[in-house]
């Protein structure tokens, strides 16, 4: 029963039925977006832009994130069966999904975002994700921000009223009629980084982005 049960949530009816399922339920909320107009801006001016936040508090934006698919957004998302539906989703809300994650395909959909980044010039990316531990940004946004001149992004999601799973990431689902708020920071680019000793090295950028994200993670 439990294997039967599973191999439906993984067909594309299932996907199809999720993501109504999440655009309905995503419609009660009441959002408020801020500091959007300025990475806009850029983007439209043909600056690459890479948008970044936590696992724990992306399913809050996606209601919303359907406005950017008129500028071809792409978001990489992991090979497991579970990435699976969350592919399907996201394709339906109009990002296109490279495939691959740390731990597998992961050099295959690194290069197929960057490709993407170079083409269209916007996506966004997970940061701890898609397996944690929570808090930790992981090595690939430094790389596809540096090797395509990104503007990272970081956005955080919080809700007035929500439920935390009790999952490694600690995850985030508002609850219905809830307030939505959307937080866009200031851009950050890391091509033009210094400090007194020149140009700092990957893991001294890398660190700098989780230290200065930290604070908008609800734990």
């Amino acid at each position: 029963m439990f294997k039967r049960l599973k191999f439906i949530i993984y067909t594309r009816p299932f996907i199809f039925f999720a993501y109504y399922l999440i655009r309905t339920y995503s419609l009660t909320f009441r959002f408020k977006v801020e500091n959007e107009a300025q990475w806009i801006g850029l983007l439209k001016s043909d600056r690459p832009i890479l948008l970044c936040t936590w696992h724990q508090q992306f399913f809050s934006a996606i209601r919303h994130f359907k406005s950017y698919s008129k500028y071809n957004p792409g978001l990489m998302i992991s090979q497991s069966r579970d990435g699976n539906l969350i592919s399907g989703v996201a394709n339906r809300t109009g990002w296109h999904t490279p495939r691959g994650s740390s731990s597998r395909g992961g050099k295959m959909a690194m290069g197929a975002m960057i490709d993407h980044l170079r083409t269209h010039g916007f996506g966004a990316h997970i940061l701890d994700g898609p397996t944690g531990p929570i808090g930790k940004v992981k090595a690939g946004v430094i790389k596809m921000a540096l090797e395509t001149n990104s503007l990272i992004v970081p956005f955080y999601t919080e809700a007035d009223q929500a439920w935390f799973f009790n999952s490694w990431d600690k995850f985030m689902l508002p609850k219905p009629f809830s307030r939505v708020k959307i937080s866009f920071s200031a851009p950050i680019d890391l091509n033009r980084c210094e400090d007194d000793q020149g140009a700092p090295d990957f893991e001294t950028l890398r660190l700098g982005l989780e230290q200065q994200m930290l604070p908008g993670l609800h734990i």
